[in-house]
């Protein structure tokens, strides 16, 4: 699929009367991750919700792929459906059982195909959200802080999953957290925001991803002295 860098073109956003974004601009990469840090409130969601056309906006946004997967904090399985149910779901009439069999048994839940949201543990619910993700042939995944919840331990075995995944198409990906270290563990760049402008731009090493969990890394390094310096402002 060919992929084209989605651009931010002095767009505007207000809530009642509130800007949350005014001129903003920003070119997103293709085919690489992006993380979005910052403070409660300095517009990362709603940049998200902007790309996934859930939110309107001023100005222009160019090149969103017309195909999006959305992985939000809560799972939000169909509570009805199994989970090859809610896998297939996304597909509609397109479905594919041996695509369906592929992705779970690579995020490891073959055996939990027929086993209902309820009977799922927290971690292997948010599998089924990478799977399904993943499954929809998506140019584009936005991800609302999909780890916050979980352990360190799950959050890192998920992450590994979640890049396994990915380097096989090297979708776009966009990414919100308020993790320095998922964001050094999983970006090619980071971005900090404070009060909808951009207060950092950070680049990534060429490392394989995900990068290990506490390395030694000077882009840990520098997105941690941009959000203490936003909480400082």
């Amino acid at each position: 699929m060919e992929m084209k860098n989605i651009l931010f073109d002095r767009v505007g956003k207000r809530y009642g009367d509130t800007d949350v974004y005014e001129d903003f601009s920003l070119e997103v990469e293709a085919g690489k991750i992006t993380c979005l840090l910052g403070p409660s409130g300095c517009g990362k969601t709603t940049l998200l919700n902007m790309l996934a056309g859930l939110v309107s906006h001023e100005g222009k946004i160019e090149n969103i792929p017309r195909r999006i997967s959305y992985i939000f904090q809560e799972e939000r399985l169909l509570p009805n459906l199994t989970v090859r149910q809610n896998i297939r779901y996304v597909l509609g009439r397109h479905a594919d059982n041996g695509a369906i069999d592929a992705v779970l048994e690579k995020v490891e839940l073959t055996e939990k195909a027929e086993a209902y949201p309820s009977e799922l543990s927290g971690g292997q619910a948010q599998r089924v959200s990478i799977a399904r993700a993943f499954v929809y042939p998506s140019e584009l995944i936005l991800m609302d802080e999909p780890f916050s919840s979980l352990d360190t331990a799950l959050k890192i075995r998920l992450m590994d999953v979640f890049c396994r995944l990915w380097k096989e198409e090297r979708r776009t990906a966009v990414f919100v957290t308020h993790d320095a270290e998922e964001a050094y563990m999983l970006a090619h760049r980071a971005i900090v925001l404070r009060e909808g402008k951009i207060a950092a731009d950070l680049a990534g090493d060429a490392e394989d991803l995900p990068r290990p969990y506490g390395a030694a890394s000077s882009f840990r390094k520098e997105i941690l002295s941009a959000l203490l310096a936003c909480g400082r402002e």
